[in-house]
């Protein structure tokens, strides 16, 4: 299994303004077109967070553990659509409430992403696609903060799990 590389994204200011459009090629590919994407945080009520495990065949930090659901907005798909898509796709979920946390660009050798990000409490069973996920499970934070810096997670989920303004548990 791979990427749609002729998957479209729309490009957007910092602001989240479409100014355009993009295949998914063009945005990993080292053009650096600003593009947007969704990040929801699953906690359980006892304060782990559920990590999801990317497979090998991912064009974009393969084998690495990241953030519960991420995902791309579509061209012509609103950002709550897309959280709600991506969180069924990837774990199985749906009826959460979210609460939105903020967002930010994210620039990576690759890529430039405006990453709105999200988190909720859900403690029902969630099932990671296994086409799309090599697993998933909830972590401590004792555990992630253990594995910081070790390439056990994408940079971007370690630059978002400390960023002050999202408030998520890091300082």
């Amino acid at each position: 299994m791979k990427d749609n590389n002729e998957e479209m994204f729309p490009e957007v200011d910092e602001n989240g303004n479409i100014i355009g459009g993009m295949t998914r090629e063009t945005a990993h590919g080292g053009s650096k077109r600003l593009h947007p994407v969704v990040h929801l945080h699953v906690f359980n009520r006892d304060g782990a967070l559920y990590l999801q495990k990317r497979p090998e065949w991912k064009d974009i930090q393969p084998g690495k553990w990241d953030t519960a659901v991420g995902g791309h907005i579509a061209l012509g798909e609103s950002v709550d659509t897309a959280l709600l898509r991506e969180a069924k796709e990837e774990l199985g979920i749906s009826r959460f409430s979210h609460v939105r946390l903020g967002s930010y660009v994210f620039e990576s050798s690759r890529e430039r992403e405006l990453v709105y990000v999200y988190k909720t409490v859900y403690d029902k069973e969630i099932t990671p696609d296994a086409e799309e996920l090599d697993g998933g499970r909830f972590w401590t934070l004792d555990e992630i903060r253990e594995n910081i810096g070790k390439d056990v997670f994408t940079p971007n989920f370690e630059r978002e799990i400390m960023r002050e303004e999202l408030h998520l548990f890091i300082a």
